[in-house]
């Protein structure tokens, strides 16, 4: 067994500076990318050559047990994010995050225990947990599946518990709070508020502003995902990342338009409303966990997470949509 880590989803936000994050860190990466006919390697393409000369790209589908088990085999570690994630499109096409979300985990953890691997990282989401019951939201919170996306992710994260029990596959899931920060895609509320104040529009078109969400930057979350691969006393285990404080949508956007210097107003458009039934409406995370069994904690506050993802959505602007609503 070779010190080789595997990342899926190699090609999307949080996975890509996992992949830097792990090769500045001297390890080699094969970093597993969706098949496409045009090669494009998604924010892989932005990473510095020296990182990129130490990861191995490859392209596969997550939904192929055949490419999948020839991903995995020779790699010590498997952290994995693949997976379909925005919320409005699992309303138009559930079909596919059964077949991406949960046949594309189930694939995973059969290859991590065929190949016998040290460590497995499955990526979970606080989308699990619906609207808060009580808060802060710790990892015994209810599972509730308010949306097609979040029904997979708990089907997900209960088959890692499962190779777990049944097969002593060394799996441990971390649940993410909200990640934002450069590279993140359109769909998400946090490039879709400063892509529009950037482009400078009048009016900022966004769905509720009452939710209340737990937002970590991205460095942070990178350091959680590290920090779950290398704890023994996290296997078996479900793991919150989260700063463990809340904000509303719509203080979260006055904050945006601050920082970028726009007078915009803000505007409820009917179109980005989530179903009234499958809005969650407050998350904010327990951290207790991670505190204690990974010494991890947050190390950015929101604003300066913030300050960051806009000076470099300035540089990155032309890729984003703004006058569209980005399902």
């Amino acid at each position: 067994m070779t010190d080789q880590i595997l990342v899926t989803g190699a090609a999307g936000f949080i996975a890509s500076h996992l992949t830097e994050t792990l090769v500045i860190a001297g390890h080699k990466v094969r970093a597993m990318i969706h098949y496409n006919f045009q090669n494009n390697w998604g924010w892989l393409e932005t990473l510095p050559q020296e990182v990129m000369a130490n990861v191995e790209v490859f392209p596969a589908d997550i939904t192929d047990p055949f490419a999948v088990q020839k991903a995995v085999s020779g790699c010590d570690t498997v952290y994995h994010l693949a997976a379909l994630i925005a919320i409005p499109y699992s309303y138009r096409a559930p079909a596919a995050y059964v077949e991406t979300n949960i046949k594309g985990t189930l694939n995973i953890l059969q290859a991590c225990l065929d190949e016998g691997v040290r460590r497995l990282v499955q990526t979970s989401t606080s989308e699990t947990y619906g609207t808060a019951q009580y808060v802060p939201i710790d990892e015994k919170h209810p599972l509730v599946g308010q949306s097609p996306y979040s029904a997979s992710k708990i089907a997900a994260d209960k088959l890692a518990e499962s190779y777990y029990l049944s097969f002593d596959l060394p799996v441990a899931i971390i649940r993410p709070f909200n990640t934002f920060g450069p590279r993140q895609s359109a769909r998400a509320v946090i490039p879709t508020i400063i892509s529009q104040a950037l482009s400078g529009a009048e009016i900022i078109r966004l769905g509720a502003l009452s939710p209340v969400r737990d937002l970590n930057y991205v460095k942070d979350t990178v350091h959680g995902f590290m920090a779950v691969a290398n704890s023994d006393e996290a296997l078996g285990q479900v793991i919150n990342v989260g700063r463990g404080e809340g904000v509303t949508i719509g203080a979260l956007a006055q904050l945006i338009l601050d920082i970028c210097g726009s007078k915009a107003t803000i505007e409820v458009e009917k179109n980005r409303l989530r179903p009234e039934k499958s809005e969650v409406m407050e998350l904010i995370c327990d951290n207790s966990r991670a505190r204690a069994l990974l010494g991890w904690q947050p190390e950015y506050s929101l604003r300066q997470g913030l300050e960051e993802t806009v000076a470099w959505m300035k540089e990155y602007l032309h890729k984003y949509k703004s006058d569209i609503y980005n399902l």
